[in-house]
């Protein structure tokens, strides 16, 4: 076998393979032979078929199936004997197929990019650091009571903060559209599910009573034929029902098992459980910015094989996340963008382990699966199915490690403090809408 390699770029090669007709045609009648004893032919006892014959019905069926095989040995010989690191499978083009001449191919590949790790000085992290106050105590407790609210039917106009069940007809230009109608709806106003046009023109309608509004669309609305355009609704409402908040008493306080009238044991168990949130939000937060920096301190070229076999997996991920939907018709720009980024974080890490010897530390991950495990009802339930089901814990190493790689490049940037708000820090897409 010949092999001559050509730089086609920074990280892709060309390797031009030769296989030489002897070795494949060797292979060729090798499998012939052993298969005479198991081909039937008619005219001949079974074993007594001559190669000949064997040759002549199936000689180039086997000849398909040896190239295969040569072409998926050959390259992995190849890429070894070149010393080359890989990154996925590469693109075949054969050059020269026929029978009893060389087989000549040229696989295409992108290999691993050899880059320096950028001093971690370089970087500069932002920490917030947040404190847990009465108010936002406060302000939970009023969260938890808003998810126990009840609905009650009220003979009066609609306001914020009331559930009405409407009937509603959409038009546009006088023809009626594809989801532009429904019965039985409920709208909860001031929650900004709907648009908003839509929510004020409700706002004062009692049960009963019928009004037609215009509702425009934005010129970024999800429907083609709605972008930018004004429809027209006819309303009608069914029932209006307004939200009663439970009382913080003994019976709400012991739904989330505090002894009955303990307010200020229910309250430290709410703080104890905002602080454990608190935490979370800080690590991810501080990992981010690690993630964000380590990516913009590297410029790296990224093997394309790797970015295709991620576009993947993201698809897969968000098609699991929108309740299995079908998201195979989309291009794949759609998702390349995240998955390059992740393919390019992931030859960072990589070389920061490599380099550094970085390993899994085992007290850590007792840690983290005890952490885990204190938020369920039965911990050791949890902790023995981790323990006994290696996948599972990999999941749990992987994090371990993760951390220890933001805990690695935080014991060298630069590391301010910044005093955050703790709403601002649990609700950033609050923070930033304002």
């Amino acid at each position: 076998m010949q092999v001559s390699v050509e730089s086609t770029g920074n990280i892709e090669r060309k390797l031009t393979i030769t296989v030489p007709a002897a070795q494949i045609d060797a292979d060729v009648e090798s499998r012939l032979k052993s298969m005479r004893g198991r081909v039937k032919v008619d005219g001949f006892r079974p074993g007594k078929v001559p190669l000949s014959v064997v040759s002549q019905q199936y000689g180039d069926s086997v000849y398909q199936e040896v190239l295969g095989e040569t072409f998926q040995k050959t390259f992995s010989e190849a890429i070894e004997q070149e010393k080359l690191r890989v990154a996925g499978q590469p693109e075949i083009a054969p050059e020269s197929l026929e029978r009893g001449q060389d087989l000549v191919y040229v696989a295409t590949v992108d290999i691993y990019p050899e880059f320096e790790i950028a001093p971690m000085a370089d970087l500069e992290i932002k920490r917030p650091v947040a404190t847990i106050s009465d108010e936002d105590v406060d302000t939970m407790i009023e969260n938890l009571r808003s998810q126990q609210k009840e609905w009650t039917d009220v003979e009066r106009a609609a306001a914020d903060g009331d559930t009405v069940k409407i009937n509603f007809v959409g038009s546009l230009d006088g023809e009626l559209f594809d989801g532009g109608s429904a019965e039985d709806f409920s709208v909860e106003l001031g929650a900004g599910r709907m648009l908003k046009d839509f929510e004020e023109g409700l706002v004062g309608m009692s049960k009963g009573e019928e009004k037609e509004i215009t509702v425009s669309f934005p010129e970024d609305y999800q429907a083609e034929n709605l972008k930018g355009k004004d429809a027209q609704f006819k309303l009608t409402v069914n029932e209006v029902k307004e939200a009663t908040l439970p009382e913080v008493d003994d019976a709400f306080i012991e739904k989330f098992g505090v002894d009955a009238g303990d307010l200020e044991a229910f309250r430290a168990e709410i703080r104890s459980n905002m602080q454990r949130e608190l935490e979370q939000a800080i690590k991810n937060r501080v990992k981010q910015s690690v993630m964000d920096g380590l990516s913009d301190l590297h410029e790296i070229d990224l093997p394309k094989a790797l970015v295709t076999q991620e576009v993947g997996y993201v698809r897969n991920e968000m098609a699991e996340n929108a309740g299995g939907a079908d998201m195979s018709s989309l291009p794949d720009d759609l998702f390349k963008e995240q998955a390059s980024r992740r393919v390019k974080l992931g030859l960072i890490v990589g070389e920061i382990v490599t380099k550094n010897e970085l390993k899994s530390d085992p007290s850590k991950v007792d840690d983290m699966l005890n952490t885990l495990a204190s938020t369920y009802e039965d911990p050791q339930q949890l902790i023995e199915y981790y323990k006994t089901n290696p996948q599972a814990m990999q999941t749990i190493q992987a994090a371990v490690m993760e951390e220890m790689i933001v805990e690695w490049v935080i014991g060298q940037a630069k590391v301010t403090d910044e005093e955050v708000a703790f709403t601002d820090l649990m609700n950033p897409q609050q923070q930033a809408a304002a």
